[in-house]
């Protein structure tokens, strides 16, 4: 295992900005940062990132953690294996412990499918650069197509020979498990048991994930054989997912994030040939059609994808899928077609980077200018097939969410079709209905980022059953729902159990006097006094290890954010990350100040301790009143015991509405 040591220097070096700047584009939002959540689909930021307190909180699906966790989540590491991630990244050297059998088992498959894929690469780059047939064959090749030595050695291209096993044998011979040669893909199993090598005779294209780390293959064949696939990937794996992957994403995306605008192409040297022109923010769909996943890769780093087209008009009808589907996620998409016979990799060998760039700033096109002039040649004059192009056309613009936009894009299209704006309109109006009747009820609701404000009667805080009315789901505890009170405390306590608070009393010789008191202290005591318990786990959890720590300093922000636990961990994000940021504008420029929870302390923590107790005296005076109503006529004495325990619980509901103002 690793050592606590490497732990503690790798948590310490972790700057959270940095780590989840490598896979989401974030923005300057006050004193934190700002980005599309990459754990759930949405339009709109949601997820922040706080670099002063090293966390992140999605305030829509409730994802929250470090950056430890966030790498666990994202790449779907174990903990061990996000701590190695980013030792590596801030240059720290692991310490390692004796491993248990259990922690192996659980490294093992994942782990090991990466190596082997890490080790294929690094052998089939030896082959291309130091073995005789692969610098004839494979390096040959690469240097035909006009890639530079420094290219070549940035994307890690590769070669296999022409030989049935020799990358099965070799990784055999250097201690490769035959399983996960199979699941990766690198070899096939026949039924007779023997192996061969799935990309034999190909130069090979390595596919990296957003991290860097080899996830899968792509091979060229170097032969005119028609039998064979001209290009071949590899399978579906634990490790890869063709329809979730971008081929350049690793070597593109700060540069699509500075640029804000993505270039999406079609194959492997598309991506290589425009990087080695310095054009450095394009990504390729792989050869595959291409996916929401895809799609929602690029919106973590830009709104704006330009797509470049050969001239093939077959494949450029054959893309209106595609288009549609960005327009969906709400991005900006234009188009770029290449002059007959070229393709972005060819363009790119044959001009200066300078006249590519200009080139794809020119001839951008927007989809509408773009799909009206593709539909329009089609359709001819011919009635029928002019209206289907107009029918298909709204139905692109019917996708569009932002309604500014597609009102402007409306506008356009019933320019250049020559159409009466209306009667565009009402069909775009049929066609959005229409998509909405067909539309599945999602069954997910965005939770609530505070608990709801508490307004309402003592008595209407629970339903006809005595329970606690829903108020706020936990992200931590699954389905248990918790009161926003006992939530306040536990919140309270979390934030200023280190604060004093001061309360005026009398000494032996009458006089008044002022004594102060930590927050947790008084807190802990009030619940140990009555012998009130949180029930929801999560909060119990860390009330026993604030009550744990009651004798000496309370733990602060570092040491929960980083806690071992992930209930406390996570549980202490949530309760502590606000969505909604104070400007400071309102103070330094406006002159405006406004009153914080800290600035009312005590006020805060002595509603919030009356509102809990509230709570608990209502729930108990409910389940007696329930008694009394079950009770027969025989048990007189049992009666009017309850009748004297409501009679004090009343008295105590009175009591607690009155200092908290409630009529």
């Amino acid at each position: 295992m690793i050592s606590p040591r490497t732990i503690e220097q790798v948590t310490d070096a972790a700057r959270i900005e940095e780590v989840i700047g490598d896979f989401v584009a974030l923005k300057r939002r006050g004193s934190s940062m700002q980005g599309l959540c990459p754990f759930h689909n949405e339009k709109t930021p949601s997820f922040n990132v706080s670099p002063a307190r090293g966390i992140y909180k999605c305030f829509g699906c409730g994802k929250a953690g470090n950056s430890v966790r966030f790498i666990m989540d994202h790449e779907k590491l174990s903990y061990p294996e996000a701590i190695r991630y980013l030792a590596k990244k801030y240059q720290i050297n692991v310490e390692e412990e004796n491993q248990t059998e259990e922690v192996k088992e659980e490294l093992r498959e994942r782990e090991s499918m990466l190596l082997l894929n890490e080790w294929a690469a690094s052998h089939m780059e030896k082959l291309l650069h130091e073995d005789e047939t692969g610098r004839a064959i494979g390096l040959s090749y690469f240097k035909e197509r006009g890639f530079s030595e420094e290219t070549i050695r940035k994307f890690r291209l590769g070669f296999l020979p022409d030989q049935w096993a020799h990358l099965t044998d070799s990784a055999v011979r250097e201690g490769y498990q035959k399983e996960f040669l199979v699941k990766t893909g690198l070899s096939i199993e026949r039924e007779d048991g023997r192996m061969f090598d799935r990309f034999k005779n190909r130069v090979m294209f390595p596919i990296q994930n957003l991290s860097g780390r080899v996830i899968g293959f792509g091979g060229r064949i170097l032969t005119n054989d028609k039998k064979q696939a001209k290009y071949l990937n590899s399978p579906e794996s634990e490790v890869y997912h063709k329809s979730a992957v971008l081929y350049g994403i690793y070597h593109s995306r700060k540069a699509i994030s500075e640029l804000d605008e993505a270039l999406l192409v079609e194959g492997y040297t598309d991506v290589i040939s425009l990087h080695q022109s310095g054009i450095e923010n394009v990504v390729a769909s792989s050869g595959t059609s291409l996916t929401n996943e895809q799609v929602r890769m690029i919106r973590r780093y830009t709104e704006n994808v330009t797509i470049l087209y050969d001239g093939d008009a077959a494949g450029i009808k054959a893309s209106f899928r595609g288009l549609d589907m960005i327009l969906e996620q709400g991005l900006n998409v234009k188009i770029v077609l290449f002059p007959d016979g070229e393709d972005p990799d060819s363009f790119a060998r044959k001009n200066s980077p300078l006249f590519i760039k200009d080139y794809i700033k020119s001839e951008a096109r927007n989809f509408i200018e773009f799909k009206t002039s593709i539909l329009a040649e089609e359709a001819g004059n011919d009635p029928i097939r002019k209206a289907g192009m107009i029918r298909e056309i709204i139905g692109s613009l019917a996708l569009i969410p932002d309604p500014v936009l597609r009102s402007l894009y409306l506008k356009e299209c019933s320019t250049r079709l020559g159409m009466d704006e209306q009667t565009l309109i009402f069909e775009l109006n049929k066609q959005m209905k229409s998509k909405q009747e067909r539309r599945p009820t999602s069954s997910y609701s965005e939770p609530s980022a505070v608990p709801a404000p508490f307004d309402a009667p003592p008595d209407d805080l629970f339903g006809p059953d005595g329970t606690s009315n829903p108020q706020v789901k936990n992200d931590v505890s699954g389905d248990y729902r918790l009161d926003a009170q006992e939530k306040d405390v536990i919140r309270i306590l979390v934030k200023y159990a280190n604060h004093l608070i001061y309360f005026d009393e009398l000494n032996e010789d009458g006089e008044k006097i002022e004594i102060s008191q930590r927050v947790g202290d008084f807190i802990l005591s009030e619940l140990e006094a009555d012998q009130l318990l949180p029930e929801n786990p999560a909060y119990l959890k860390l009330y026993q290890f604030f009550l744990s720590r009651s004798q000496e300093d309370y733990p602060e922000d570092p040491e929960l954010l980083n806690h071992p636990d992930e209930v406390i961990s996570t549980t202490v994000i949530d309760l502590t990350t606000d969505k909604h940021i104070l400007s400071e504008l309102w103070k330094n420029h406006h002159q405006i100040f406004i009153t914080m929870e800290s600035d009312l302390l005590k006020k805060g923590v002595m509603d919030a301790m009356y509102t809990f107790k509230l709570r608990h005296v209502v729930l108990m005076k409910k389940a007696l009143d329930d008694e009394l109503g079950r009770i027969s006529s025989e048990e007189a004495d049992r009666m009017d015991e309850i009748i004297a325990q409501i009679q004090l619980l009343q008295a105590a509901k009175d009591e607690f509405s009155k200092k908290l103002n409630y009529n």
